[in-house]
């Protein structure tokens, strides 16, 4: 009788089914080398794209351009773009790249929220913050955030330490409570700022723009339709990177002798900053590359699950502002490739 297909006669390891069978299997593993190599050829050709949500819009920041897409109280798209100034090569070494890269983003950052509050409230002006005032902007804000999230983490770690004794003679518990209260501070300011309604939408537009960088880098076309299904969370997001840079201040600042005073512990944290950002910027690269790996989605997840907190469902008209400013800044990377 001659035996069905699929049954277990018919699968006997006769000499002609082993060779076959081996060279199904060969076949397989070569196939699939061919695609994990054409899969990192793809991620090489694509240009690395970051983006910022702005109020009613999103920035998009590509290697060599950026630009600002917003929506104005009428429904209409308005578009603010220019060409980034080169960066010299010795700024763009492992570790010092984390720190050009934080203040670069945080100088285009301000002019894009400038530009989007102007026509997202119908501002007629165009006239744009001038040096000095960039520069007083970025001092505030940055002592805003050391106050915040150095400062006060710190004096009130130093209190515990009258109450704990232990916190207040062990280096390493002193800076794991230090580390704990900064990302405490940390979330009770992300879920304050996202009960503003103008906030909330901020963090649907910041949903949008990681939903289109998702369909540029899966290779898909840049259409409403294959982009409403990605995923609001991106593993090289700023909220991610903010956690890491928490996680490594607890390592960094664990070599500060318990023995200083309080400023001195302080002041010393402040010059480790860039050191810190530095490491960080290159965990959150490193990490993103790797982000399939089993290990390395483990270690990204709590980053991930942070950002549910920065993110929201985008609607389609967010989506589309999203999509205008991606196509444009590859436009512009096109135009200006040599």
């Amino acid at each position: 009788m001659t035996p069905r297909e699929g049954s277990k006669s018919s699968r006997k390891n006769t000499p002609g089914n082993s060779e076959t069978l081996h060279l199904s299997k060969a076949g397989n593993r070569y196939g699939f080398l061919l695609f994990s190599v054409e899969k990192m050829m793809t991620r090489d050709r694509l240009k690395n794209i970051g983006g910022q949500a702005v109020i009613e819009g999103v920035m998009m920041k590509a290697p060599k351009n950026w630009t600002v897409a917003v929506r104005d109280q009428k429904g209409n798209i308005h578009l603010k773009k220019e060409r980034l100034a080169e960066i010299p090569r010795f700024l763009k070494l492992p570790v010092l790249r984390g720190v050009i890269a934080l203040f670069h983003a945080l100088m285009l950052g301000i002019r894009a929220i400038e530009f989007s509050a102007g026509k997202a409230y119908e501002e007629e002006t165009e006239e744009s913050l001038g040096k000095f005032s960039m520069a007083v902007t970025i001092l505030v804000s940055i002592l805003l955030g050391i106050g915040l999230f150095i400062l006060l983490p710190l004096y009130v770690t130093k209190l515990a330490g009258y109450v704990f004794e232990g916190i207040a003679k062990n280096s390493l518990l002193f800076n794991l409570t230090d580390g704990v209260l900064r990302v405490l501070v940390f979330l009770l300011y992300v879920v304050l700022i996202g009960l503003w309604k103008e906030m909330a939408r901020i963090f649907m537009y910041h949903g949008a723009e990681h939903k289109v960088i998702h369909a540029y880098e899966e290779g898909k076309e840049l259409t409403l339709e294959n982009v409403r299904d990605n995923s609001p969370l991106h593993p090289r997001c700023g909220t991610s990177f903010l956690l890491i840079v928490m996680v490594v201040s607890i390592l960094a600042f664990s070599f500060i002798p318990q023995s200083w005073s309080f400023i001195y512990k302080f002041l010393s944290r402040i010059v480790l900053i860039p050191l810190i950002a530095g490491l960080s910027f290159e965990f959150l690269k490193f990490s993103s590359r790797w982000s399939r790996n089993p290990v390395m989605r483990m270690l990204i997840s709590p980053g991930l699950l942070l950002q549910r907190l920065t993110t929201r469902e985008p609607d389609d008209a967010q989506l589309e502002v999203a999509l205008s400013a991606l196509k444009e800044v590859l436009k512009l990377e096109e135009e200006n490739a040599f």
